[in-house]
């Protein structure tokens, strides 16, 4: 890259002196002084207790963050200063290994503060991420920009193939090396300058964006009729008087506007009317014109976003965030995305039309709209497939369905998990807590589950690493993981009943956790692989829910203990690509518009506009609406981690279908064979090798795109 060279000769004849020992061992001595006032805060100094430590979550008050930071924030620089102002030449332990060491202590503190943030977000911790998020940016900054690291870093990436690393070592290199010019490492400090500033001006609208979001999640539909339940089954009913009486409303029953409450009113409900109601609070969250609105900070978003690609040498932010991913270019995204788009869309020409007949034959005398696609939809499968989804939801209790996942885990890869909830410490009493085994009886780590919806916990389900797997100090550090799922409360003492499409969220983000507990990275450089690759090993375990030794020891009816008889197996099975349409064209309609606001050199200024123009110039069906509105859209404008990359869920998928077909062809869900291979080549070695490559090795071939469209019921080709 012409910037990098130019950058590395404006280093060269900068003349700066060389550091000096005395220089070093000042570093040291700040090192040492600020590692000893580190070890003495609980949220910075390393982890004590049973596991070889665990997360100290009855410490972890918001008042006692900002001490926190400001000393880890100060212990990192000493830290980074240290490797830097190192005399000695340049080695692979004196600075990329010494990297891997670095900012430990402030990364306890940061992991702590992003949990909270996202579970148990009061005031007081929307007010700390508001102040400290931009600092702890520019505490990053600080770091990509230090000429003297990085001309130790570019040093050792000149002199790479003499230097004598292992395969690992090398990779961790050349992924360091990269990921510092990724991020601005080589650009003069004056664009340095106007690259942290912008950095900084992200993460604070980033966490604006959350906050916003957040209050619009945490509001409620509140009905007062009985009446205007009809249809609903009794399990939801319970919840929604559950989510009142929480908001100080007893006797009446509150639609909580998030997907987990929200899809199932617009599922069963026949009242027209509500489900309209409902579906507009829920689609319109962010979009109100109000002080919750965040069309203005999308648009703020996605100036920096443009200006940092263009800074940086990539033609778009697309462009600049697909540098380090399986697919690499935006139009091979965009390829495989269109290949099953058009098969989509005619699919959802096909389900509308079924649920336009079986309205008419009613007398119901409406036209299908947004709102009346998830309950017509329920309606056909019924009538089609004898399938009603309340008889399926009797058979899929909550704690049956986390036992299913962890037999899975030990029919696949030998784990156990046994529940030792109230022996360490939680950050919210619904928490509960699991030692993980390996088949010989070894620790492997722990699993964290919250499972439950609460008022200032975002929406949605997801995975969070508390602990990584690591070897490179000469101690094993065994991984801590957690998923944190959002299912509904019923009533007290009552079976909590969740839906398949639940169960097979559950499975996927256990997937994501097996993930982690299966580590056996070295260095925690290694661990995180490309957005476009992490979704494949949670996805491909979402196939388990509906196989026969699942169903068969979990899937028992909450009230009679009967198994899951084989005439309703055989109904889900037939109603497998039920829907898909629906489904397809609601997730890619979102990946298709990230995709075309990222893949652009100037900035979307009108994200309302932009969403509207681009829907109607691919096509999308007027009947449904994006899965992720853009206001709403948070994958990508709560960070950037999914921003032009909500594709890789349906590049995963490729993979996964793939691979399940695999298990499939092998006559055995838990063929012992595939599932070594799923281990020990798709799971443990996190990044450190090749992703691509390694699925070659699983797998023996590239991934098979018609594996795709057959598990949605499509064409192939």
């Amino acid at each position: 890259m012409l910037a990098l060279a130019t950058a590395l000769a404006g280093c060269a004849s900068t003349g700066a002196a060389a550091p000096t020992s005395a220089q070093y061992q000042a570093a040291q001595s700040e090192v040492a002084r600020l590692t000893a006032e580190a070890n003495q805060n609980a949220l910075l100094a390393p982890w004590t207790g049973p596991y070889g430590g665990v997360p100290p979550w009855d410490r972890a008050q918001p008042a006692a963050f900002p001490a926190a930071f400001e000393t880890g924030i100060a212990l990192q620089a000493a830290e980074i200063d240290a490797i830097a102002n190192n005399p000695a030449q340049p080695t692979f332990e004196n600075t990329i290994a010494a990297m891997e060491n670095a900012g430990r202590h402030l990364d306890r503190a940061t992991l702590l503060s992003a949990v909270l943030a996202a579970n148990v977000s009061t005031p007081e911790v929307q007010a700390l991420q508001a102040e400290w998020s931009p600092r702890l940016t520019r505490a990053g900054n600080a770091i990509t920009f230090n000429r003297a690291l990085f001309a130790r870093i570019d040093n050792l990436h000149q002199r790479r193939a003499s230097l004598g690393l292992n395969a690992e070592q090398l990779r961790l290199l050349e992924r360091t090396h990269a990921s510092f010019v990724r991020q601005g490492a080589a650009l003069t400090p004056e664009q340095q300058e106007r690259l942290g500033a912008i950095n900084t001006e992200l993460s604070s609208a980033f966490t604006e964006f959350n906050r916003r979001l957040l209050a619009d999640e945490n509001t409620a539909i509140f009905i007062n009729r009985r009446a205007d339940l009809d249809g609903l089954p009794q399990s939801m009913i319970d919840s929604y008087a559950a989510a009142a009486a929480e908001r100080g409303q007893a006797g009446r029953w509150a639609v909580v506007n998030t997907r987990s409450s929200v899809d199932p009113f617009l599922t069963f409900s026949s009242n027209r009317r509500l489900r309209e109601q409902v579906w507009r609070a829920f689609k319109n969250r962010g979009d109100n014109g109000d002080g919750n609105d965040t069309n203005a900070i999308i648009a703020q978003i996605m100036q920096l976003r443009a200006e940092r690609a263009q800074l940086l040498g990539f033609p778009t932010h697309a462009h600049y965030r697909m540098d380090d991913t399986m697919a690499r270019d935006p139009a091979r995204a965009q390829e495989l995305m269109m290949r099953v788009w058009r098969p989509a869309v005619a699919r959802v020409r096909e389900e509308v039309a079924d649920m336009q007949a079986i309205a008419n034959r009613r007398g119901d005398r409406i036209t299908i709209e947004p709102w009346d696609y998830l309950y017509y939809a329920e309606l056909v499968r019924r009538d089609r497939y004898s399938l009603d989804q309340n008889e399926v939801r009797a058979y899929f209790q909550l704690d049956n369905m986390v036992q299913g996942a962890f037999y899975m885990a030990e029919q696949l890869y030998g784990l156990t998990f046994h529940e030792i909830t109230g022996q360490v410490p939680v950050f919210q009493a619904d928490v509960r807590v699991f030692e993980v085994r390996d088949r010989d009886g070894s620790y492997q780590g722990l699993f964290y589950l919250d499972n439950f919806a609460r008022s200032g916990k975002r929406s949605g389900a997801w995975a969070q690493g508390y602990q990584g797997h690591e070897t490179f100090t000469g101690r094993t550090v065994t991984p801590i993981t957690s998923n944190n799922n959002n299912f509904v409360r019923g009533a007290e003492g009552q079976p909590i009943l969740i839906s398949l499409d639940d169960a097979q969220t559950l499975f996927h983000e256990f997937g994501h956790a097996l993930h982690g507990l299966l580590s056996e990275v070295n260095y925690p450089g290694l661990s995180v692989t490309p957005r476009d690759y992490v979704e494949f090993p949670s996805q491909v375990h979402e196939h388990w829910v509906l196989t026969r030794p699942i169903l068969d020891r979990f899937a028992r009816h909450y009230q009679t203990g009967a198994p899951m008889p084989q005439s309703l197996v055989d109904r889900i099975e037939r109603a497998s690509t039920f829907n898909q349409g629906y489904q397809t064209v609601e997730y890619l309609s979102s990946a298709l518009v990230d995709m075309a606001m990222h893949n652009r050199p100037d900035a979307v200024t009108d994200p309302d506009a932009f969403e509207r123009d681009t829907l109607a110039a691919i096509g999308m069906p007027r009947e449904m609406v994006m899965r992720h509105r853009l206001p709403q859209f948070g994958h990508l404008f709560s960070s950037d981690s999914y921003s032009a990359g909500y594709y890789s869920y349906l590049w995963s998928e490729v993979m996964d279908a793939d691979t399940w077909e695999m298990f499939e062809a092998s006559g055995n869900v838990f063929d012992p064979t595939a599932a070594a291979g799923m281990r020990n080549i798709i799971l443990a070695p996190g990044n450190s090798t090749d992703r691509a490559e390694a699925y070659r090795q699983f797998r023996g071939r590239d991934p098979d795109v018609n594996a795709l469209l057959r598990v949605r019921g499509f064409p192939t080709e």
